[in-house]
């Protein structure tokens, strides 16, 4: 019998929702693993949305399918973890009813409005007080475009929150459910120094502090669910209910990588690379290097890295756009070839960029095409080319990594080819292990709630099994700076 109590873990994701019970060393009860696919809306213009309503009901679909899966388990739930896809923003009216699709990281229709709240801000201070570059990723921008663009929808909002929470006062037939430190913080407006909503953006943008949620720790568990779900979920009515974390933060969590040595290395739909450092309470978060972010996972501890918006929908966008097999069955056609040897150089941004340049107008670029390029050449350069993003993250990260670093491989459009682990070994030159453990993001949903619980006294009480370890390979490094150099060129004569 695994160990008792149970968590409930719900990863609200960016093309699916996935759910399941944890034990108490945060193993997966593997017969109660659902997933539940949703999706986005998008269009040339840089739209990309949903509707909050439709997540909502996948979300409480999930937890309706795990419930049933376990059985006589369910009663043992002692609590319910969350993480959420981040940032994303709605507006709801003074009902609480939705007057706007959720807005999503990936949505670059405020670009106009981003570069005029740089112009207006000190960019430099801004940075550091909230710990990112004003970008079409975070909120600020949204408010002022949404002002612009639909005055009348706008007048109608009294509140702008993200799908969690969201969510959660759905739940709990509440509108003073917090949103945590940690999905607050990839809004773009949290002042990570003081833990509050930033003074200087909200005057900025016309917002009051009563327009956007109160602000908690994650570990503030909400209970009481309201009639309706207390009846459909008898099993959770009276456990607390952890506020969502960043679907990142839950990676790091999971995934083992709670210190400077562990580094997250993550690629699904998007990729990106994280670590946690602590500090005490009373003394200021780590200085952001330019170029990445740093986001409070809770006052003692940050995540700082970098996230691209590109990672695992190249590969798909290369594959069905190239008329190209499965990846899967092209792993032995990429072992095959030469590291860079297809003669093209490749800016991914195919969804826009984020780390490092935050251009709000970049996309993708293939230089160097012939008659003789082939579509694998593509893919291969263009996988070739995430990694090279990566390592442009790593040295800015340098200073905060331990000598004996490692690299902790998740998302399923990475760990599932072998090529693509090795060769992110090769241009970061760095061990890459790869966990035994899927699902990461929602193994350190659970683990936070055990954390909470206290029955974890930190983050890290059962580390992750390593199913594989890929060994950097030192004849391929001078190649693969020199295309990383290439790359940069690129970028500072197009971007």
């Amino acid at each position: 019998m695994p160990p008792k109590p149970y968590i409930l873990a719900v990863d609200i994701g960016s093309s699916a929702v996935k759910a399941g019970l944890y034990d108490a060393e945060a193993n997966a009860l593997p017969h109660t693993l659902v997933a539940i696919s949703h999706q986005q809306r998008t269009a040339a213009d840089g739209t990309h949305e949903e509707d909050g309503e439709l997540i909502q009901r996948v979300t409480e679909l999930a937890i309706d399918r795990v419930l049933d899966l376990a059985e006589e388990e369910a009663e043992h739930v002692a609590a319910v973890g969350f993480d959420a896809m981040a940032s994303t923003i709605l507006g709801v009216d003074v009902r609480h009813e939705p007057v706007t699709p959720v807005f999503t990281y990936a949505d670059t229709r405020t670009a106009t409005d981003v570069d005029a709240l740089q112009a207006s801000t000190d960019v430099d201070d801004a940075y550091q007080r909230t710990g990112v570059m004003q970008h079409t990723s975070y909120v600020p921008g949204r408010v002022n475009w949404m002002r612009r663009t639909s005055p009348e929808t706008f007048e109608r909002i009294t509140k702008w929150t993200d799908i969690s929470t969201f969510i959660f006062t759905r739940w709990f037939g509440s509108t003073n459910v917090p949103a945590s430190y940690s999905i607050s913080a990839w809004s773009g407006l949290l002042n990570r120094h003081e833990l509050d909503w930033d003074a200087g953006l909200l005057d900025a943008i016309g917002l009051e502090r009563s327009n956007l949620p109160r602000l908690a720790p994650y570990s503030e568990g909400q209970i009481g669910l309201c009639p309706i779900y207390s009846m459909r979920w008898p099993q959770l009515s009276d456990v607390p209910f952890y506020l969502a974390v960043g679907d990142g933060a839950a990676v790091n969590i999971g995934s083992g990588c709670t210190d400077r040595r562990n580094i997250a290395l993550t690629v699904g739909t998007t990729a990106a690379m994280r670590l946690v450092v602590d500090h005490p309470d009373d003394e200021p978060p780590p200085v952001v290097p330019k170029g990445l972010w740093g986001y409070v996972l809770r006052g003692d501890r940050t995540l700082l890295g970098g996230a691209f918006s590109e990672g695992g929908n190249v590969v798909e966008w290369a594959l069905n756009s190239l008329n190209l097999p499965p990846l899967e069955r092209l792993n032995d056609a990429l072992a095959d070839t030469v590291p860079d040897a297809h003669g093209l150089t490749v800016l991914p941004f195919i969804a826009g960029e984020r780390a490092v340049g935050w251009s709000t107008n970049a996309s993708g670029v293939v230089k160097g095409i012939r008659v003789s390029t082939s579509g694998l050449d593509i893919l291969q350069a263009l996988m070739e080319s995430v990694a090279y993003r990566f390592s442009l993250v790593a040295d800015l990260l340098r200073d905060e990594m331990t000598d004996d670093r490692v690299f902790i491989a998740g998302g399923g459009a990475m760990t599932n080819s072998p090529w693509w682990l090795q060769t992110m070994a090769d241009v970061l030159q760095g061990e890459v292990h790869v966990p035994a453990e899927e699902q990461a993001t929602s193994r350190g949903a659970a683990i936070l709630a055990l954390n909470a619980l206290d029955v974890w006294e930190g983050f890290d009480d059962v580390m992750p099994e390593i199913a594989a370890v890929y060994r950097p390979r030192d004849q391929h490094h001078q190649t693969y700076r020199q295309a990383v150099e290439r790359q940069k060129s690129l970028y500072d004569a197009v971007v």
